[in-house]
């Protein structure tokens, strides 16, 4: 068995929580984005708009998570890994919609370059919230490390040879 040093242990999970925040952030710059450009630049209501801008970025988000944070590779498992992750996302996409239309209705009466702030803020505000919860569940749950098959340690398959070369001496 190894065993890990809690200053490494801690290392990784600072590395991960630094991967994965980054990773949010730019798929939080492009949905602020996309919300903008609908809202404000195409005149598609407030909670549509970021009903599609989230949307927009949860696949990104999904494989960069997966592969670059978290350092899986191969084929995805749709109902451990896929499915999990757009209901995470998809509930946090209730809450930022709930409040990107509050915020709406509250700044209808703004002039258009203070709503493209409060927007964004209120898309922002409310999956900054939730980050916390999202990391544990990512790190913890879809893409815990599959528990070591039992497969045979160096050391035991060394004994053979060892054990040999004590009877032959």
């Amino acid at each position: 068995m190894t065993v890990v040093p809690r200053a490494l242990q801690q290392n990784v999970l600072l590395k991960k929580m630094s991967r994965c925040l980054a990773v949010s952030v730019g798929t939080t710059l492009l949905s602020a984005a996309v919300l903008v450009a609908l809202a404000l630049g195409a005149g598609v209501p407030a909670g549509p708009a970021n009903i599609i801008a989230v949307c927009c970025g949860i696949g990104p988000s999904y494989y960069a998570n997966r592969h670059w944070v978290w350092g899986r590779s191969g084929r995805s498992d749709v109902t451990r890994e896929i499915l999990p992750f757009w209901l995470l996302s998809l509930a946090g996409l209730v809450v930022s919609t709930v409040a990107v239309g509050l915020v709406s209705s509250m700044t209808s009466q703004w002039s258009t370059s203070a709503r493209a702030i409060a927007l964004p803020f209120a898309n922002l505000s409310s999956f900054a919230s939730l980050w916390l919860v999202q990391f544990a569940l990512l790190d913890r749950v879809l893409f815990k490390p599959a528990r070591p098959s039992a497969q045979p340690s160096v050391a035991a398959s060394a004994a053979p040879t060892d054990r040999k070369a004590s009877v032959a001496s």
